[in-house]
């Protein structure tokens, strides 16, 4: 979700530059600077950002400057100063305190200098504005694609890298079973000696004991996440919170694994797929 977008415009009357950063976040967090003139502009800029953007924390600055124009012509309420003034002098009789500095502090109360702008060559620029607005949008969201053709590529690798510890999982677990049927008859044999133990019901015994280690299900449960993931992944939709809840399944299958396993060396599968997974789920936080 990370970008950058910029897109100016210089005419004879005005010039505008707009910038966007983006950065990663749950949810859109907007914040905008825009010139006093267009103030009342504030909601269709948040809209257009959330219809373009989606998610992220986005800061946009449009910096606007007039150009060729007078300067600006200063005019004053005179209604409002005199209100001021004779408030001031009326609390500076009341403490005994001198009229010198009244004046200044009147004129300069909120509301008493007033600047002359003329509003309606601004208001015809807007149209022009909101279009470099959308174009520093375009150029932002395709700083994003660039960036999620590199990210597409990490995810495949880890979940490439995943898949290939699975297959050394599924070509160990048959010599895994047998070592464990191994060592559970020779462990009984130590115990009790050979005349002592019935054939019958230690193959009976065996057979409990390994199904409740078997892996079998978790095998093909963890190997249809990762092609579903996958599939998710080259679709043109925006998935990313689809891949985080497919990313927990993942984890969970290879966890049971790792504990119904048994097994040193599918335990030093497990942990390199799960070195792989926690990548996935860091660079997730970037997808939309």
């Amino acid at each position: 979700m990370t970008g950058f977008g910029q897109a100016s415009l210089s005419e004879p009357d005005f010039s505008v530059n707009v910038e966007i950063k983006a950065l990663n976040s749950k949810f859109l967090d907007v914040i905008i600077r825009l010139p006093k003139l267009f103030y009342d502009k504030e909601l269709e800029v948040r809209n257009m950002l959330a219809e373009g953007l989606e998610r992220g924390k986005v800061s946009i600055s449009i910096d606007y400057q007039e150009l060729g124009k007078a300067e600006t012509k200063t005019s004053y309420n005179e209604d409002l100063f005199v209100k001021y003034y004779h408030q001031l002098r009326k609390l500076a009789d009341r403490v005994v305190a001198p009229h010198d500095q009244l004046f200044q502090i009147a004129l300069n109360s909120p509301d008493v200098i007033q600047n002359k702008e003329d509003q309606t060559d601004t208001a015809s620029h807007w149209p022009k504005i909101k279009e470099q607005i959308q174009e520093a949008i375009d150029h932002c969201d395709t700083f994003r694609i660039t960036e999620g053709k590199i990210l597409s590529k990490k995810l495949h690798e880890y979940i490439q890298s995943i898949d290939k510890g699975l297959e050394r999982i599924v070509a160990l677990d048959p010599g895994r079973v047998q070592k464990i049927k191994e060592r559970l008859s020779k462990n009984l044999m130590d115990v009790f000696g050979k005349e002592s133990i019935d054939a019958n019901r230690l193959e009976q015994e065996m057979i409990f004991y390994i199904e409740k280690l078997d892996i079998q299900e978790e095998r093909v449960r963890l190997k249809t996440h990762l092609d579903y993931f996958i599939n998710v992944l080259q679709s043109p939709e925006s998935n990313g919170k689809k891949l985080q809840f497919i990313s927990q399944e993942i984890g969970r299958e290879i966890n049971t694994i790792g504990s119904k396993a048994n097994d040193a060396e599918i335990q030093k599968e497990v942990i390199m797929m799960k070195e792989e997974l926690e990548k996935i789920k860091e660079q997730l936080g970037n997808v939309l």
